[in-house]
């Protein structure tokens, strides 16, 4: 049975909380917050208020962060010194020297380590498993209303880094170069920004990321030699349109005229199934410490994606620096 203590039970501290209370083989001990009313909130399941940190770690065997992220530092560090297992949710520390301390930390020590990068873990990318993946071309809209909730770190880091770490994990090449624009509208940070990331393999990413939009998007489009690939993390769908292989018999096709010939185009829909991506990615930890398994998003991951977020919120500054060379 492992031991869990969970650190926030605010809005998504609570989904947490939700999931491991109906999971298998874990017992919550108990949870930190220093919020009167989140502990409230959370009454109905009965589950212990610890009034110190070190005694809520001291008590489990692996802890789940979900605390804003100028705390997470603090905690993970207190966690690794007594040999206990993290999940923290991203982005995994405030600063990149946090992050980067955090790394050699997790490095050191014989624990499981993983990162709340929840995007990885949604249907709609997962239904792409066992498809090759070479885009040289990706736009992404990350679109949401605005909402007080979140806005202690820029856009960057709230949202776009969830494509961030997705497209990092697709694109698997080094960045050539950077270029960003972003506005603070409602808070005192980037509420909007537009991201250009050049890869040294040729691939070009195009990100849009919002939270003072009317409508909510979370779209993904990936254009590759004889594929288009659409996947909408929002209402879970994918959509992939190719060039037509001896082994796409069964899809619906479409014949097509072109300057050099004739060509067929196949559209595949590939199977949704609908699973919890935070049940999942909570599920996968917990096995990764009974079973002894790799996390799926480990310590580096977390570190790549900030590495980027980072530059572009510098690039951003950059770009509304008075002194600014126009």
């Amino acid at each position: 049975m492992l031991k869990i203590g969970i650190f926030g039970v605010g809005h998504l501290g609570k989904i947490h909380l939700s999931q491991w209370a109906a999971m298998k083989d874990v017992e919550i001990v108990g949870f930190f917050d220093p919020s009167d009313a989140n502990a409230e909130s959370v009454a109905q399941y009965q589950i212990p208020r610890f009034d110190s940190a070190e005694e809520l770690i001291q008590a489990s065997d692996a802890i789940d962060i979900i605390a804003p992220t100028t705390h997470h530092f603090k905690i993970c560090e207190q966690a690794i010194r007594n040999g206990k297992h993290i999940f923290v949710e991203k982005p995994m520390t405030n600063t990149m020297d946090e992050a980067k301390t955090l790394v050699k930390l997790v490095e050191e020590a014989n624990i499981k380590f993983q990162v709340g990068h929840v995007e990885r873990f949604n249907p709609a990318f997962l239904a792409l498993k066992g498809h090759t993946l070479k885009p040289m071309f990706i736009e992404v809209h990350r679109l949401a209303e605005f909402n007080p909730r979140g806005t202690d770190v820029s856009v960057i880091l709230d949202l776009m880094i969830h494509d961030i770490d997705i497209v990092l994990s697709i694109v698997q090449s080094t960045i050539n170069r950077i270029s960003a624009s972003g506005v603070a509208v409602m808070s005192d940070t980037p509420d909007i920004a537009n991201v250009r990331i050049e890869f040294h393999n040729g691939c070009v990413a195009n990100l849009t990321s919002s939270r003072i939009s009317l409508k909510k998007m979370r779209k993904m489009r990936l254009f590759q030699k004889d594929a288009y690939i659409g996947i909408d993390f929002l209402d879970k769908k994918t959509e992939i349109i190719k060039l037509k292989t001896p082994e796409d018999e069964g899809l619906f096709t479409l014949d097509i005229d072109t300057n050099s010939g004739k060509k067929t185009i196949a559209i595949d829909n590939p199977e949704i199934k609908q699973t919890n991506a935070i049940r999942m990615e909570l599920e996968l930890f917990r096995d990764s410490i009974l079973h002894n398994k790799p996390v799926p998003v480990n310590a580096i991951d977390g570190l790549q994606a900030m590495e980027v977020a980072h530059q572009i919120l510098a690039k951003i500054q950059k770009s509304l620096s008075p002194d600014t060379a126009q």
